[in-house]
């Protein structure tokens, strides 16, 4: 006979080791991103830093909420800002 009941809720613990094998993830995969701080907040987590692009935001993002499935992800990360400057600094 097989077992059909749903698998258990996340635990603390594994959300523990999803998190950093998430950090793990983003630092030597493909993205190589080392600005995204991840933080988990009661069962929820947080993630903040600046990254280059907003495609990679959204990359990252989308990661997060696919790797972190059934716990709630906050994407705080920032595009960092490349354009060129528009007018000279003034060093007097």
């Amino acid at each position: 006979m097989t077992d059909t009941s749903p698998p258990p809720p996340p635990t603390a613990g594994n959300l523990d080791y999803r998190v950093a094998h998430l950090a793990e993830h983003l630092a030597a995969g493909p993205l190589g991103e080392l600005g995204v701080r991840l933080e988990m907040r009661g069962d929820a987590v947080l993630l903040t830093g600046t990254v280059p692009s907003a495609q990679c935001r959204d990359d990252i993002c989308h990661l997060a909420r696919e790797e972190l499935a059934g716990h709630p992800v906050h994407c705080d990360i920032l595009v960092a800002g490349t354009s060129s400057p528009d007018h000279g600094e003034d060093l007097t």
